[in-house]
């Protein structure tokens, strides 16, 4: 295991759950294996999901692959101060210039950013507005 360097929206942590999943994410995650984390909102964001679900199989499946994301030491970085203030700063600037973005997005952003993560998402312009944000798509 490295350093995390990695921060996983909710699109590319549930990829390998999906019934045929992206084979270059799945590298990916092998190429990567111990340096990433996934940001609170993004968690819930998953387990909403599967809590919507009605009683099956594929839920059962969802259920136990969140289990064995924590088992295997998944970190859940929280939205704190630091992320806060830097979110608040951003999200001021894109209103100034006549932007705005999805509130859990932002979040996500400012964790990436204020951890110094590159933030892996499959819609990169969801935050390309974000200064200093780094960004990979790992489906490319």
């Amino acid at each position: 295991m490295g350093r995390i360097n990695y921060l996983l929206d909710s699109n590319i942590l549930s990829e390998p759950a999906r019934l045929k999943p992206d084979d270059t994410v799945l590298q990916r995650f092998a190429e990567h294996d111990g340096e990433y984390a996934t940001a609170a909102i993004v968690w819930h964001e998953l387990v909403y999901g599967c809590e919507l679900l009605a009683a099956s199989k594929r839920k059962t499946q969802l259920q136990s692959y969140l289990t064995m994301l924590l088992a295997n030491g998944l970190t859940v970085l929280p939205f704190d101060q630091a992320a806060a203030d830097w979110y608040a700063k951003e999200r001021a600037e894109l209103k100034r210039q006549g932007q705005t973005c999805a509130y859990a997005d932002g979040e996500i952003a400012a964790i990436a950013a204020t951890q110094q993560l590159i933030l892996v998402t499959r819609n990169t312009q969801d935050f390309v507005s974000f200064q200093q944000l780094a960004l990979q798509n790992w489906f490319e």
